[in-house]
């Protein structure tokens, strides 16, 4: 899959119909029409060296018109090919959530989704088949809510012409919202040190308010939980294009190492697009199991599910490191987790003032 830049609406919708192509093809020469996707799961994920991200394996599974089943997703994906390249030929858009609803409306019940899940995974898999990211296809998710504050000048192409922006002077306390493609951002000057990525909205709006990106030329960028596909690359792009380093800042628990290491490692679902989407250098700031223990931490027990979770994680490749089997280790051995605004127990400024400063410091990023 292409990461360079962009394809054009004639590549995108010709590589589509390519794929549709194939199942005529297969009619024609008397096959029962197939369709090879890779096994999306942990155990068929494997370590690229050469590019230090996680990346689906050799196994596959086969869609196949043999069974009733096969042959409904098979007639779903000639549908949906069939909606994406008029899109792309009248230069329209449409949410995955627009995709699910408008499935109603056409002619055959057999192909119309079930469920968004299942047209989500359609999108998936026709991703990884065709070659084209599914921005390429005008296709978006909903909101994202992932903003950006600090000082970077950035230029956006958008439907209404290409405008100017400056992430702290031409934006409110709520920062600069991303594009859903951000590959439609072209950088032009930047006075950062850093990106610091944080989890949860609260934190980034005390850093915000304490003006942490002001202080210390950092771009903070709110993750907004799981980060969307948009933060992820835009996250990337800062780190190659603008040569600076990325920080993740997030909740003590593994619910929030996993955000991290869709980060850096990128996720099981996205592992096609890992080149894409994945910042391989991205270090992990905190929250620690250790902070809880240096700092005195309010916390939480772990629950039953946190320590499964942590467990998984010792098992699974993107955390098999000196440093994440210790820290996890530590964790469950104290039976803690602990959230990022627990360090507000030390009062409101302790965060901008002496944990990240100090921390950041040790890191060799300040």
């Amino acid at each position: 899959m292409s990461t360079d830049s962009n394809l054009n609406e004639a590549e995108a919708r010709e590589q589509l119909l390519d794929l549709a192509a194939d199942f005529y093809d297969q009619f024609a020469e008397g096959d029962v029409p197939t369709m090879q996707i890779p096994t999306r799961t942990k155990s068929n994920i494997e370590y690229d060296e050469d590019k230090d991200v996680w990346v689906y394996g050799d196994r596959s599974s086969t869609r196949s018109a043999k069974t009733v089943s096969g042959a409904q997703k098979l007639l779903k994906a000639t549908y949906t090919i069939d909606f994406l390249a008029q899109q792309l030929e009248e230069d329209r858009s449409s949410t995955l959530r627009e995709l699910y609803y408008l499935s109603e409306s056409w002619d055959l019940d057999e192909a119309q989704f079930n469920t968004q899940d299942e047209s989500n995974n359609l999108i998936e898999d026709l991703e990884i088949v065709s070659e084209v990211k599914r921005e390429d296809f005008h296709m978006r998710p909903e909101e994202s809510g992932a903003k950006v504050m600090g000082p970077l000048l950035l230029r956006e192409q958008t439907r209404r012409g290409d405008r100017e922006i400056h992430c702290q002077d031409d934006v409110g306390q709520g920062g600069y919202q991303i594009p859903n493609n951000p590959d439609t951002i072209e950088f032009l000057d930047n006075d950062a040190d850093f990106v610091l990525a944080v989890e949860t909205g609260g934190m980034r709006d005390r850093l915000v308010e304490n003006g942490f990106d002001d202080e210390y030329d950092s771009i903070v960028v709110h993750l907004g939980g799981q980060p969307a596909r948009a933060t992820r690359r835009l996250i990337k792009r800062m780190h190659d294009e603008l040569d600076l380093p990325v920080v993740v800042f997030a909740d003590g628990d593994p619910w929030s190492y996993r955000i991290y290491g869709s980060v850096a490692y990128g996720s099981i679902k996205s592992a096609h697009l890992s080149e894409y989407l994945a910042t391989p250098e991205a270090m992990y700031v905190g929250i620690r199991p250790e902070d809880i223990v240096e700092y005195d931490l309010p916390t939480d027990p772990l629950s039953d599910s946190d320590i499964n979770a942590l467990e998984s994680e010792l098992e699974d490749p993107r955390f098999q490191t000196e440093f994440w089997e210790e820290q996890i280790e530590l964790q469950l051995d104290i039976g803690k987790k602990s959230e990022q605004q627990s360090l507000a127990a030390r009062g409101l400024d302790f965060v901008t003032e002496t944990y990240l400063p100090e921390r950041l410091t040790e890191m060799g990023v300040l």
